[in-house]
């Protein structure tokens, strides 16, 4: 594994992953959701390493919220932790994914797979709906997120937003909120703000009924979508969370559900490894 630095068409450099398996032929390209990247969350490096081991390569995609963290004392868990999405400009989320799409095409990938992660696949559906290219020969969508829903079930969001709306109108923008958005997370003022009002991330209503269904129907490739079978942000219906998604969507893709994960696949990143696999060697 390497690690890479992605230049966007804003100037700005992400910082990513690749697990180089110095065939041209298959690459994945991977976006991680919000608070995750590679040395966070296992699901994406035990991914990126049995790909490897079958000889397909793969770029794991940190946008810019990857790596705007904030190390804190969790005083209950006596340790540090570090998190959060203390900067982001979720508006640019296109800019973000077309980067690394064109980083693989430009190393020479014959086929690139793009896949996402809870908040990253509500990215790759944002761009998929929205490039004029065809680089992407197939997507794989893992547990995206009802965003409306998601700040409906999450805790302290009101809270929040109140407190960003109170900082802005001070000129406080900039600064970090006295709460944890969504209970898990550090976050400015703008940041939180932007979030909420990201109307480009609300892809998948089919909960709330807020959003737009246009990305999924803009959709003009066939892919797979993925999702743990106790997925807590899906109404204790995981699988009829996707069916409804892949309802709008101008293909009928497949849908797998992976037995006794959650939103995260906690415990169960060897087997969403297995899955994505699978699909490759399948489907490509």
């Amino acid at each position: 594994m390497d690690l890479i630095r992605v230049a966007t068409k804003r100037n700005l450099e992400l910082k990513g992953a690749i697990f180089d398996s110095n065939s041209k032929d298959t690459v994945l390209v991977l976006i991680s959701g919000i608070c995750s990247n590679l040395f966070q969350n296992d699901l994406l490096y035990q991914t990126g390493r049995l790909l490897l081991n079958n000889n397909i390569s793969t770029i794991i995609g940190h946008t810019m919220d990857a790596f705007s963290c904030f190390s804190y004392s969790d005083k209950k868990a006596k340790k540090q932790k570090t998190t959060g999405v203390i900067f982001d400009e979720f508006d640019k989320v296109f800019d973000d994914v077309d980067s690394y799409v064109n980083y693989a095409k430009n190393l020479g990938y014959k086929k690139i797979v793009l896949a996402g992660h809870s908040l990253g696949s509500n990215k790759i559906i944002h761009y998929l709906a929205n490039t004029k290219d065809d680089f992407v020969d197939y997507f794989i969508v893992s547990s995206p997120v009802d965003l409306v829903h998601w700040f409906n079930v999450m805790p302290d969001i009101n809270k929040c937003i109140e407190k960003a709306r109170e900082f802005k109108a001070k000129n406080r923008q900039n600064d970090i909120l006295p709460y944890l958005f969504g209970g898990f997370s550090p976050i400015s003022a703008r940041a939180a703000l932007d979030f909420y009002n990201a109307d480009n991330l609300k892809n998948c209503p089919v909960i709330s009924g807020v959003g737009e269904i246009r990305s999924l129907a803009s959709i003009r490739i066939k892919g797979t979508f993925v999702i743990g079978e106790l997925d807590s942000l899906t109404e204790n219906d995981p699988r009829g969370f996707l069916e409804k998604i892949n309802s709008y969507c101008r293909y009928k893709n497949d849908i797998i559900t992976i037995e006794n994960a959650s939103h995260i696949f906690y415990n169960k990143h060897d087997q969403y490894a297995q899955v994505i696999l699978e699909i490759i060697k399948e489907k490509l």
